[in-house]
């Protein structure tokens, strides 16, 4: 039920058409819950079907021009509802952690260069969060939804910090294990190879 609610979101802050809403989630709403162009139409028309916004009127009707909407009272009640709603967390599914489970079983080759694949990726993302803290976000503006807005990146700044933390402390462990295991390996070949040798002739025969 969470897309529906964030375009209800959006429609509050802002009325917008679908389009308008699609860059909007691609630019910022979409850090935190993505949605594609036709999911966001496609909740549009649920959304005036069932009452919680509508289109706004157009002064000037032009062919093709985009529809605008608004949220209703009705809207603004069930996203109020939805705000104080007992939720409980969402388990983890990163592919990325149970790759690195099976790793303990069939070993870690390739894993470290996707290690650092994920390691320039968040650092890319925490750039982005900290530029938009730094723009958007200046000591002068403290109002209630601004501190929240602000709440929510610092949640966004947060999750990148420690995905950096964990994931060089991940590659530290793996990279450690790459060598250490080829020297054994190596060690176990030459323990089999005295194993294997020939007994030296019996020079009293």
């Amino acid at each position: 039920m969470s897309l529906p609610h964030a375009i209800l979101t959006a429609l509050l802050e802002k009325p917008s058409s679908g389009l308008e809403l699609t860059r909007r989630f691609d630019k910022s709403i979409g850090y935190f819950w993505s949605a594609t162009h036709q999911q966001i139409y496609r909740e549009l028309g649920r959304l005036e079907e069932a009452g919680l916004i509508r289109e706004l009127p157009s002064q000037v009707p032009v062919r093709g021009q985009r529809k605008e909407y608004e949220v209703l009272a009705a809207g603004s009640a069930e996203l109020a509802r939805w705000v104080g709603e007992s939720q409980d967390p969402k388990a983890i599914r990163d592919p990325l952690l149970l790759r690195i489970r099976a790793a303990g079983v069939v070993g870690p080759q390739g894993l470290a260069g996707e290690l650092r694949r994920h390691l320039e990726l968040h650092r890319r993302q925490l750039a982005v969060y900290e530029a938009i803290e730094e723009k958007d976000f200046p000591p002068e503006r403290d109002g209630d939804e601004d501190r929240l807005r602000r709440l929510v990146l610092h949640g966004g700044i947060g999750l990148e910090t420690f995905w950096l933390r964990w994931l060089e402390e991940a590659l530290g462990e793996v990279e450690g294990m790459t060598e250490p295991d080829a020297a054994a390996g190596e060690s176990t070949a030459k323990r089999r190879g005295q194993r294997a040798a020939p007994a030296p002739p019996d020079r009293g025969a």
